[in-house]
């Protein structure tokens, strides 16, 4: 059974998706772009700051569903240009604790609204 997870602690989406979806096991966020929850989009901000944006709505996003980041099992993160990853990795770091999840980064050509980054997490519901 699919339930959708929605808050306004994160941006609405822009599209036809959901914030995120859970079958009570694991939830699934959509990707996050550093968008504000009020809409103000960060796309002309360094990448450390679009990384802290995209993974503070995920953040937003699990704590709707009584989740935070060491619920996290496995980790997207999308860069229009590889070149960020180690500031991008910096960043990512400061959100998680010891025992990070599995992560894969790539480089893709574009993103939505020509931003920098985007991440998605699927987190486990125990």
């Amino acid at each position: 059974m699919k339930r959708v997870i929605s808050t306004d602690d994160a941006p609405a989406a822009v599209g036809a998706y959901s914030q995120a979806t859970t079958n009570g096991d694991l939830v699934f966020t959509a990707g996050q772009i550093p968008l504000t929850p009020e809409g103000e989009l960060l796309d002309d901000e360094p990448i450390e700051v679009q990384a802290e944006q995209s993974l503070s709505n995920v953040e937003a996003v699990l704590n709707e569903e009584g989740l935070d980041m060491s619920d996290v099992l496995k980790v997207t993160v999308f860069l229009d240009d590889i070149g960020d990853f180690d500031a991008m990795n910096d960043t990512y770091a400061g959100f998680f604790d010891d025992e990070p999840p599995a992560r894969s980064a790539v480089e893709v050509a574009n993103l939505p609204k020509g931003v920098g980054v985007e991440i998605e997490a699927i987190a486990a519901n125990d």
